[in-house]
């Protein structure tokens, strides 16, 4: 696969909590460079991205980063500043405990209601994958296709561990034709990110590919 084909589809991401702006504003000039997807950064420093950037290029930042578990009223808040902010994406974390719980209608309403606070804008579910049985997995298919989220997201990265090959393939098999796949977390090679595109996800966050093409 061409490599500026797999560039197209990263989230050029850095979400450690140390990121400093002038690590941002590296990364907002490599994914211009490299014409990514999109860069993926804390909601502190969208504005600041914005006002760097202009229309250069597309901002994706997380709601309710890594824990999910806040309220709901907090994650919707969140995502008007945001959007306010400048960011064109919104990758959401769940509230696993709940989705445990089996609190299903509660896990769809606050995806819902944080769609709703996107205003037309793209989201993202982040299900967390390492935390889940397949069972799990395969509900949150169906109650991301309800919600009519954009796309379903493996994994923060900040947990036990980040997307597997089997988590995409499974997702590809059980979400609805209108939600995307994002595979996220660990995918540190080309080739592993040709595999997850062969697989159904057509937008992989990672913080190396970039690097990896940067020093080719």
């Amino acid at each position: 696969m061409d490599v500026k084909k797999i560039l197209s589809m990263c989230d050029h991401t850095l979400l450690l909590q140390t990121s400093t702006w002038d690590e941002i504003k590296q990364i907002c000039d490599d994914a211009i460079k490299y014409e990514t997807a999109s860069i993926c950064i804390p909601p502190c420093y969208v504005k600041q991205a914005r006002d760097y950037m202009g229309d250069k290029m597309k901002i994706t930042t997380v709601i309710g980063f890594p824990n999910g578990n806040c309220s709901t009223a907090t994650k919707v808040f969140e995502t008007k500043d945001a959007i306010k902010d400048g960011a064109d994406e919104i990758d959401m974390v769940i509230n696993v405990g709940r989705l445990k719980a089996k609190e299903y209608d509660a896990v769809r309403s606050e995806i819902e209601e944080i769609k709703a606070a996107c205003d037309g804008h793209i989201l993202k579910v982040i299900i967390e994958t390492c935390l889940l049985t397949n069972e799990e997995k395969i509900k949150m298919c169906e109650i991301v296709t309800e919600a009519k989220a954009d796309f379903i997201k493996t994994s923060t990265g900040f947990s036990t561990a980040g997307a597997t090959f089997d988590d995409v393939a499974l997702f590809a098999k059980h979400v609805g034709p209108n939600v995307q796949i994002k595979a996220a977390g660990g995918i540190g090679s080309l080739e592993d990110a040709e595999k997850f595109i062969n697989l159904g996800a057509t937008r992989l966050g990672t913080s190396r590919i970039v690097k990896i093409v940067k020093a080719q």
